[in-house]
């Protein structure tokens, strides 16, 4: 007999494929389990390796890599663009957030639901601590902290989903971090670093911003695993417009009348709600696809992206240790779903909002 790669799972035993209804969903039937490793001989072991990696290819899995990437750039996006307005004496946390609430509500709502108030309200106040945390403490500090979100949102969504991890997910995060820690010794060894003005200050808001990152990615997960994504985003969108205004008004409004208001700023803030909504919008497609974990270690690849922008803008000189890190962290992103895969993560059962079959009755009565 065999020998097969039969190891449990660090929590429970791997999830049956998700059932919709009755019957298995079309889309996952096909993909339960991965092939098995077989250890009896060298050319087994070699061929049955070889279709485990031809097993993690699929559509899913490939778009989900793609727009991991995609909004690992739009945080890069973001993070030079707030540099060069912070540069150019534009300091506006909450304001410079507001154009991308107001977006998100403008493209995506068609209808208020109040149970989206505190989502919108952990992600305002997410991204406003983690941006005041930049001006108090320092990079090494932001960097590492910053990743406080990844357990956070494997804890909400084991709460919400009982979300079932197998090891090699497991492994794969810690190959992440592992990635992300050689961005930092490469940070440290080219002195990259700046000093902290209140380090105890800006570490708790970066702490605290990085857990409510990881609680509004879990929740928006399994919200759009079970509503429209226009429904999800649009709501968000709403009541951060809402949220984010109240809060500018209150906390900016002397340095609204301090602040650079030209065409070079205009056109970074321009670029930064860009960047922002393509991120908002490709988020919980990922999280459908794969999940909110996944969607918090593929951001770990966005310094190496800052590397590039950097070489361009800030004519930055690079070290070698970016490159093997970045290999590494896509390396991380493979592990994650070598033995699991996309579609164990969660059932995508989006129902109908009831406003529409309302309206659709009533269209149907009117005829």
């Amino acid at each position: 007999m065999s020998v097969e790669d039969t190891k449990q799972d660090l929590i429970s035993e791997s999830a049956p494929p998700y059932i919709v209804g009755d019957h298995v969903d079309n889309d996952v039937s096909h993909v339960q389990f991965r092939p098995p490793i077989v250890y009896t001989s060298p050319s087994a072991f070699f061929s049955s390796l070889w279709a485990r990696w031809k097993s993690l290819w699929t559509p899913r899995f490939i778009f989900s890599m793609i727009a991991g990437q995609v909004v690992s750039l739009c945080i890069t996006v973001t993070n030079v663009t707030t540099t060069e307005l912070v540069d150019r004496n534009w300091s506006l946390p909450t304001t410079q957030t507001w154009f991308l609430y107001f977006s998100l509500f403008a493209v995506y709502t068609p209808y208020t639901i109040y149970q989206y108030f505190m989502l919108a309200c952990c992600d305002v106040e997410g991204n406003f601590l983690v941006v005041k945390a930049y001006n108090y403490t320092d990079l090494l500090s932001c960097m590492l902290l910053d990743a406080w979100a990844i357990p956070v949102c494997i804890f909400f969504c084991w709460i919400y989903m009982r979300t079932k991890y197998h090891w090699t997910q497991i492994l794969g995060i810690l190959v992440c971090v592992g990635g992300l820690g050689m961005l930092v010794s490469s940070d440290m060894l080219t002195d990259k670093n700046y000093p902290a003005l209140n380090k105890g200050k800006g570490d708790a808001f970066m702490i605290i911003g990085a857990t409510l990152y990881g609680f509004t990615n879990a929740t928006e997960e399994f919200f759009v695993r079970r509503s429209p994504l226009y429904e999800v985003v649009g709501q968000l969108g709403m009541w951060g417009t809402l949220i984010n205004g109240i809060q500018a008004s209150a906390l900016e409004h002397h340095d609204m009348t301090l602040a650079s208001w030209n065409g070079a700023t205009g056109g970074f803030l321009v670029a930064y709600t860009a960047a922002m909504f393509i991120l908002y919008t490709t988020a919980p497609l990922l999280y459908r696809s794969a999940s909110s974990p996944f969607y918090n270690i593929s951001l770990l690849t966005s310094d190496f992206y800052g590397l590039l922008f950097g070489l361009f803008l800030f004519h930055y000189s690079p070290y070698w240790l970016y490159f093997p890190s970045f290999c590494v962290v896509v390396l991380g992103l493979v592990i994650y779903f070598w033995h699991a895969t996309p579609e164990e993560q969660g059932k995508v059962d989006p129902q109908r909002p009831a406003y529409i079959q309302r309206r659709q009755e009533e269209q149907v009565l009117k005829r």
